[in-house]
């Protein structure tokens, strides 16, 4: 499951985990990006998203969180990430066979056709495009059968409306795990005079 993870929120945690439900997958490896070549402002800084990832996801024993775009230097592309994960995966596990899905936000599945190298992505990856109920997603003009869409009720939780709250002074509670609004509170991310 790949995203700029800034913050992590409960909708990513559901959307997870319905995805594994219905794909029948043994785990799910989030990556936070590195740096994300396709946002328009600057994300706060890997290290604090990649600890909010393991802090959110450290009860469910499905998920992991991969520091493979974090390390890498440069623009954070999918197409590497998806490389860098089946490498490892092919050194640890020789010989096991796996199939692969790429998580993200139907709204960015909707331009893939803009990223670099979406034909080595499909190639990689089913992709598996998850959305709040009644968003729609405009036809990337993929081939059939490589796109999944799933809605999840939990995704009209957004990381900007998070972001937004605690520059605003408004609570955070129940929209992400307890110890991610700790660790916000802690280092000051996202408010105004950290901007």
């Amino acid at each position: 499951m790949g995203g700029t993870f800034d913050p992590i929120h409960h909708g990513h945690l559901v959307a997870a985990s319905e995805v594994a439900h219905r794909f029948g997958l043994q785990r799910v490896i989030f990556t936070p990006t590195g740096v994300p070549w396709h946002k328009d402002r600057p994300a706060t800084p890997g290290e604090d998203r990649y600890l909010m990832t393991v802090i959110a996801t450290a009860a469910d024993t499905r998920f992991e969180v991969s520091r493979v775009d974090i390390d890498r230097e440069g623009p954070t592309y999918t197409v590497d990430t998806l490389r860098d994960l089946q490498e490892q995966f092919a050194t640890h596990h020789p010989g096991q066979p796996a199939e692969w899905f790429f998580i993200t936000g139907a709204d960015a599945l909707a331009e893939i056709v803009g990223w670099h190298d979406p034909d080595g992505i499909i190639d990689r990856a089913h992709l598996v495009g998850v959305t709040r109920p009644g968003h729609q997603l405009t036809d990337p003009g993929l081939p059939g059968g490589v796109v999944t869409l799933i809605e999840i009720p939990a995704l009209a939780i957004s990381s900007s409306d998070i972001r937004a709250r605690v520059r605003e002074d408004t609570p955070i509670d129940y929209l992400v795990p307890e110890g991610v609004a700790r660790w916000i509170r802690k280092k000051r991310l996202y408010r105004k005079e950290a901007l």
